[in-house]
């Protein structure tokens, strides 16, 4: 079935129909799905202030600004698809299709890996702050556990364990994926309570320190990276080569939180009103999220500071490094990890034990909302591609719930082994090349589709120079993911090139396996792939900027190998 746009082009029509996402909330129900995303500042908050040093509240700053002025191209694109659910994945993929087939199905799927390991992080950081909550670092559950696999060869100290984190983590998810079986609104209703009472930390966190003056000026100057001198102490370092990169991979790993909120638009084919919902839906979730990801790490740093030396390195007889020096503040090993953080804010808040474990509970529903968000937004993302034929069928299909069950399991069984992995902060970073890579597609996408698509109805029509800011941003992303990304593991960057083309065997078989090399009518509907109007008006300058984009990551590569 079709609809008459202003221009008179057939486009599909937004009905809903049986065995299909239901219209059932407005942009506010998209808000509270999407509150989450202020939550993910708890997942890199440490692991930046422990790489970057003190420089790292200005990265935060710098990158859900750069996260907002991208958010405008996201919510063009997505009125553009009132039908469809997923996010800005799967409306950019539309755009790149006429261009070659395998780019629009990689668009899809590094959305999907960089938002789904939210589960297995989140869970796996819940479950550490729970142990904290009740027995001591040293105790025996928090200390045993059962290794299956070593990947020394990946990062050194990485493995597949079975451990007391991963246990309580999994049981998470699991809730997580109870509340998610009932559909969107009844997901959004537990929400906006969760919403509520895990938002409320994170602004009193925020608050509370600037306003009462627990913020020294020294614990945020002199702007130096973070270095070490010859005998292995923290010093405030140069800005040279090795300065910039620890920079580049602190705006690098930041941005899988803060550009996140463009989740807001996966819910698409679900608002009663998606000419009116999509645009405030994305502008609102990111004015909440300017807000958090501005005042929480800002707050977090002057309140801990760099750290001072609590035990110094230890060199064996040949002078290399046995044991490395212990920091206490933002250096300390469980601010890395993430696994410390909760306490810290609960101290930064004050109140004594009774308060900071109430605080360590709701920083616990912060990030059960944010899993919550994660399994929303991935799952749709997973059935749209479905039913646009990049991804096999099984994930099509809906419970009469109309939540997308089939694509809810892949997501769980996915991160359950996600969950194994014993650095999470590796797993955040891997999936992140994924992340930037779905950006530079889609912030691309939005003169992509102005160009081939001129004559669509745009609820929200993105200033000019919001879009040239967005598509100068692709460029600044690649070039932070070249030169940064491999700050977290020197296999990082690799690892998430390879996990991007996986998909080529995926989609291979969902296109010339189970449909015979055809795409299925709804897209077809959408590209004009049927009616002889797919011209192709941008031309050659799609693949100008993929070789652009590529040639500037294997520059900086060059660069700095």
């Amino acid at each position: 079935m079709v609809a008459v746009g202003a221009a008179g082009i057939a486009r599909p029509a937004p009905a809903s129909a049986a065995g299909s996402l239901q219209r059932k909330i407005d942009w506010t129900g998209a808000f509270w799905v999407a509150s989450g995303v202020p939550a993910l500042v708890l997942f890199s908050i440490g692991s930046i202030a422990a790489t970057v040093g003190k420089p790292s509240w200005l990265v935060w700053t710098v990158s859900i600004l750069f996260g907002f002025v991208q958010s405008f191209t996201y919510a063009e694109i997505a009125g553009m698809f009132p039908h469809k659910s997923g996010g800005a994945s799967v409306y950019g993929a539309i755009a790149w299709v006429r261009y070659g087939k395998i780019i629009a199905p990689l668009s899809v799927w590094c959305n999907w890996f960089a938002w789904s390991p939210v589960l297995a992080i989140g869970s796996g950081l819940g479950a550490g702050y729970l142990l904290g909550m009740f027995f001591a670092p040293d105790a025996a559950i928090n200390m045993w556990q059962i290794t299956l696999l070593d990947l020394d060869w990946l990062k050194t100290g990485l493995s597949l364990r079975i451990n007391a984190t991963f246990l309580i983590g999994a049981a998470l998810m699991l809730v997580t994926f109870g509340v998610q079986h009932r559909g969107i609104s009844g997901a959004a209703r537990t929400q906006l309570v969760l919403g509520v009472a895990a938002l409320l930390p994170l602004l009193l966190v925020g608050l509370v320190p600037l306003l009462s003056g627990d913020a020294p000026l020294a614990h945020f100057f002199p702007l130096a990276p973070m270095a070490r001198d010859a005998a292995g102490h923290v010093v405030d370092g140069p800005w040279d080569m090795a300065g910039l990169t620890l920079l580049a991979g602190g705006l690098f790993i930041a941005a899988w939180s803060t550009y996140a909120f463009e989740t807001a638009v996966c819910y698409t084919r679900e608002f009663r009103d998606p000419a009116r919902d999509t645009f405030k839906a994305i502008f609102y979730s990111g004015l909440l999220c300017v807000v958090v990801f501005s005042l929480v790490p800002l707050a977090f740093q002057g309140f801990l500071g760099l750290g001072d030396l609590v035990v110094p390195e230890v060199r064996d007889a040949a002078g290399t490094v046995t044991q490395a020096a212990v920091y206490d503040g933002m250096l300390a090993p469980e601010i890395y990890s993430g696994m410390g953080v909760a306490r810290v804010m609960a101290r930064m808040i004050g109140g004594g034990a009774v308060v900071g474990n109430v605080i360590v509970v709701m920083m616990i529903l912060a990030l059960v909302l944010s899993i919550m968000t994660a399994m929303a937004g991935s799952s749709r993302t997973l059935y749209q591609a479905s039913v646009d034929g990049w991804l096999p069928r099984y994930l099509s299909y809906v419970n009469p719930h109309g939540a997308p069950t089939r694509a809810m399991w892949t997501d769980l069984v996915f991160n359950l082994l996600l969950l194994l992995m014993s650095d999470y902060v590796f797993v955040l970073a891997v999936s992140n090349v994924g992340y930037i890579l779905f950006n530079f597609l889609n912030l691309n996408a939005g003169w992509i589709h102005r160009l081939d698509r001129p004559d669509w109805d745009r609820p929200f029509r993105t200033p000019g120079w919001l879009m040239a800011a967005g598509f100068g941003l692709s460029f600044v992303n690649v070039a932070l993911m070249a030169l940064g990304a491999n700050v977290w593991g020197a296999g990082t960057l690799l690892s998430g090139l390879a996990f991007a083309a996986l998909i080529v065997p995926v989609f291979l078989f969902r296109h010339y396996v189970q449909d015979r090399g055809r795409f299925p009518q709804q897209l077809a509907e959408d590209m004009y792939l049927d009616d002889g109007h797919a011209t192709r008006r941008a031309g050659v300058l799609p693949y100008l900027v993929l070789a652009t984009g590529a040639a500037l990551m294997i520059g900086i590569q060059t660069l700095i190998s």
